[in-house]
């Protein structure tokens, strides 16, 4: 019992290693080459985990061999578009000027239905305001309105919009987070006197965010009844 506790953590942080290099994309991002490198791992690991009979190294070596060769898939196709389109195809362009591409909707095998329920996913009612739809090579659905139906900007009203900032936590489930606080610019006398103004104390705070120009967000712990 004590064997098969040791294989499964090491398994475990193997696939969390390997996971880790194939990079941060969700699962519904995956490429076809990602997905089918994630169902071989997971079959991999799982027979050696459940089997001490069988080696760890039996279970270890073709991990380690298709996460190589995925890394190397990877390599080649940032640097040869050939590579790239064969591993992870292209875009198909569904919708072009208002008008569904009827034999590109059938080549990728997507419904009328389908289509029109990603489109509602992205707000979109009226059919005819589309300037491109496209399916893009991981399976999602990009749609682009014609100019004259898309928002105004605040460029286009001439309006000024001050740049968005990048709030900074300091305090995370009642723990003053030091190395953000003074990475924001601050330090513990400005925080003290910020939960004067607040009247609470830092454990009694869920979350308090801050921007370089002072904008607060605080977030209160809960109170059991």
């Amino acid at each position: 019992m004590f064997i098969s506790y040791i294989r499964t953590i090491i398994l475990y942080v193997l696939l969390i290693a390997a996971v880790r290099l194939m990079g941060k994309r969700q699962l519904g991002e995956l490429e076809p080459t990602e997905f089918v490198v994630a169902i071989l791992i997971a079959d991999l690991a799982s027979v050696p985990m459940q089997d001490i009979g069988i080696p760890l190294f039996a279970g270890i070596i073709p991990i380690l061999t298709v996460l190589s060769i995925e890394l190397i898939f990877s390599v080649l196709s940032v640097r040869f578009r050939p590579v790239r389109k064969f591993l992870s195809g292209s875009p198909v362009m569904l919708m072009e000027n208002g008008q569904i591409l009827v034999q590109n909707l059938m080549e990728t095998r997507l419904t009328v239905d389908e289509l029109t329920q990603h489109l509602r996913a992205q707000g979109i009612l009226d059919l005819s305001t589309v300037q491109y739809a496209l399916m893009e090579v991981d399976g999602k659905i990009s749609a682009i309105l014609d100019p004259k139906y898309q928002p105004p900007t605040a460029q286009d009203l001439q309006i000024h919009v001050d740049a968005a900032e990048m709030p900074v936590a300091v305090i995370s489930d009642g723990v003053i987070l030091d190395d953000q606080l003074e990475a924001s610019g601050r330090n513990r006398a400005w925080l003290d006197k910020q939960l004067r103004h607040f009247g609470c104390t830092a454990e009694e705070v869920f979350l308090l965010t801050a921007t370089k120009s002072g904008k607060l967000y605080l977030c209160r712990q809960e109170v059991d009844a």
